[in-house]
């Protein structure tokens, strides 16, 4: 038997020394690769290393302020901030001069002296500590105000980081179709949703910045390692057109109409027919933007609703009838009832009789349907239909809100026709029609509706809206023809449109009852199943400011409709400072204010009775340090003249019989809320005289009655 050979023990080391060195030159390439090269797998080692090492803070952008055109906030940040104070010399921002930093900190986050002085020590004992960063304890939570303010004074090695954020309306459901809303999303950025929120999103947005540095195992930033930092850039600033003493009448005015009758919508807009500004707009329902309460419904009824206006539209199909030559304002017809030549179709005027044979003049001062279909028949659908699309009905007003309807203007046929020249079977946008009756303010030429008056940029305009002009469309001649026939509607048509007119402002325009399209064919029967509106212009004689109301399936009185307006007008009237009321009197009765800031409040009052005005004194101050109504503005003798002072102990006056801008003027200037409740002059208060007031902690409750 054969013996089988076992290798030799040497053999065996020869071929593990092989093996061994075959790993350890590929290991070796290996590590020469690594070396040689900056990628390994498609990974670069070089940005890998880095970003192991490397923290990246985000700095969030502040979302821009929505003021009102005087510079009143209307929408702002109500983010909630941690302070972090970076200690370490080995930043090149750190806290340095850690008394002034206390001292200037201190005066923004404390609210007395005493606690001033608890803060300012509480701080340098924060500031002490042997540590790369420091948080502040209870010092160290601050609201949006406060960081802007701390901001501000540009401490060394303050920094911010966002805890909560979140966008305020100060006034809740104030302007909220104007205003609409914005909100965090899923990744914590406010974006907005609605209204100038959403259509300005980019420009109130701004853009987030970082701090980067190189940090060690505990997260620290290294002591060798350079800082880079991309500031972040605040959001622009929007100022609206909106006036806050006129939107506060047409908040007040709807919420009253509204409160104890049934109706699907109502609306009120005040714009100035000069320059296109939308001043004013209320309507309900509407919505509180901080919580989104009562939202059902995401359309603008300003720029978002379109729907048969009715007899407001027979101021434009008048005004194209005069216009082309066709118009004969004491040609008489027969009102009550017309045949169209289809020998079906009949047209009737509101009351169904009509008021036998009438002028045409006339006929526009009653409404008549028989009347304007009459028009609308001699003209014919191209004329009239090219009227009203010059005018700019049926197309979007490019108005700088979102959600704009375009309306439609279309009709051919006879029945069409007639319809549309009184306001039936078209659709219109209130801010087209509003655009519409500027025509009336600036002789034949429209302008375009405005509801920005400016951007900012780190307090510098980037952005400043301009008036809109267009070219003269109709005569001087028909114009004029066509204000006098509205001026004649309220004056003297039917008795009771004088109801429409306040006592201190002539204006003109026209009244609308629209029946309502139904969603199967035809129109809605119910005994409210209608549009109610009126459209005009004030002063009469020189026009400067255009309003438009309406309601929707309204269960009140047209005495009940033509009052709100009125009252509304009145004060609104005296907030623009447009009263007529110096035509009936002497012009020994008015006056021209002076100028009383800075002087002693002593002197002030008795100057400003030896003119025959009444001082209304606000605080226990000795000096003035604001006025209302401003110097060089004429008032009629008798007139308040508020006078602030330096005093911060306010006491409650008698307000009985005050008007409602006064009540409002007061409130404003010493920054109380106030609820209105009711309309004309106020009858009482929950705050008695003499009583002294905190805006802080007091709502001033006002009952008002005509």
């Amino acid at each position: 038997m054969k013996k089988v050979k076992i290798p030799s023990l040497k053999l065996n080391l020869k071929l593990t020394m092989c093996i061994v060195g075959f790993f350890f030159c590929v290991i070796s390439i290996k590590l020469c690769y690594v070396v040689l090269s900056n990628k390994v797998d498609g990974i670069n080692l070089t940005e890998f290393a880095n970003n192991r090492n490397t923290a990246k803070t985000p700095l969030y952008a502040s979302r821009g302020v929505i003021y009102d055109v005087d510079g009143k906030p209307l929408a702002k940040n109500a983010n909630s901030y941690k302070i972090i104070a970076y200690l370490s010399k080995s930043r090149t921002d750190y806290v340095e001069d850690k008394e002034k930093t206390a001292n200037e900190m201190c005066t923004i986050l404390a609210k007395t002296e005493e606690g001033e002085t608890k803060c300012k020590e509480d701080l340098i004992r924060y500031f002490n500590q042997d540590l790369y960063q420091a948080e502040l304890g209870p010092w160290g939570r601050v609201s949006e105000d406060e960081k802007m303010a701390i901001m501000a004074l540009d401490l060394p090695g303050i920094s911010f980081e966002t805890l909560a954020k979140k966008r305020q309306y100060i006034n809740s459901s104030w302007a909220s179709y104007i205003l609409g809303y914005a909100r965090s999303n899923d990744e914590g950025k406010i974006v907005g949703e609605m209204g100038i929120e959403s259509y300005f999103d980019k420009e109130l947005t701004g853009k987030d910045g970082y701090t980067e540095y190189q940090q060690d195992a505990y997260g620290y930033k290294m002591p060798t390692s350079a800082e880079n930092k991309e500031d972040a850039i605040p959001g622009a600033n929007i100022y609206l057109t909106i006036k806050s003493d006129v939107q506060n009448i047409l908040e007040n005015t709807i919420s009253s109409f509204s409160k104890e009758k049934e109706l699907s919508w109502a609306m009120f807009t005040v714009m100035n027919a000069k320059t296109g500004e939308i001043i004013g707009s209320a309507s309900n329902p509407n919505f509180n933007p901080n919580t989104l309460e009562n939202l059902t419904n995401y359309l603008n009824p300003l720029v978002g609703y379109q729907y048969e206006p009715g007899s407001t539209m027979k101021i434009f199909s008048w005004l194209a009838a005069i216009e082309n030559g066709i118009y004969e304002g004491q040609k008489e017809f027969q009102s009550g009832t017309i045949t169209l030549k289809d020998g079906r179709t009949k047209i009737k005027d509101f009351n169904n009789v009509g008021w036998g044979s009438i002028t045409y003049d006339t006929g526009f001062a009653y409404s008549s349907n028989v009347a304007a279909t009459n028009l609308g028949l001699a003209l014919g659908s191209a004329k009239l239909n090219d009227f009203y699309n010059m005018l700019g009905f049926g197309e979007k007003t490019k108005i700088t809100l979102p959600g704009e309807a375009s309306g439609q203007i279309d009709f051919s046929y006879e029945s069409e026709l007639a319809n549309a020249s009184f306001g039936q079977g078209v659709l219109v946008t209130p801010i087209q029609l509003l655009q519409a009756m500027t025509i009336f303010a600036n002789d034949g030429s429209i302008v375009k509706p405005t509801i920005v008056s400016k951007i900012e940029e780190s307090n510098k305009t980037i952005t400043e809206t301009k008036i809109e002009k267009g070219e003269k469309l109709v005569s001087t001649e028909s114009i004029n023809q066509m204000k006098k026939l509205m001026y004649d509607v309220v004056y003297n048509g039917f008795s009771y449109n004088k109801l429409y007119a306040p006592d201190n402002v002539k204006i003109a325009g026209k009244t609308g009852t629209a029946q309502i399209a139904s969603p199967y064919g035809g129109y809605l029967t119910g005994a409210n199943d209608y549009v109610k509106s009126f459209l005009g212009f004030f002063p009469y004689e020189e026009p400067e400011y255009v309003f438009y109301f309406a309601t929707k399936q309204y269960n009140g009185t047209g005495t009940e409709i033509s009052q709100t307006i009125a009252n509304a007008l009145k004060d609104i009237a005296n907030i623009v400072n447009v009263t007529e009321e110096k035509n009936d009197m002497d012009n020994s009765k008015i006056i021209t204010i002076t100028q009383n800031l800075s002087k002693e409040t002593n002197g002030a009052v008795e100057e400003i009775k030896k003119l025959g005005l009444n001082p209304i004194v606000i605080g226990n101050g000795k000096y003035i340090i604001n006025q209302y109504p401003l110097q060089n503005r004429k008032v009629v003798a008798g007139s308040k003249i508020f006078l602030q002072t330096n005093g911060t102990e306010i006491k409650m006056p008698d307000v009985t019989n005050w008007s409602t801008n006064e009540i409002i003027r007061f409130c404003n200037m010493i920054n109380l809320k106030y609820n209105l409740n009711g309309y004309g002059k106020v009858k009482e208060t929950n705050i008695l005289k003499d009583t002294i007031l905190d805006p802080n902690t007091m709502i001033l409750e006002i009952t008002l009655s005509t």
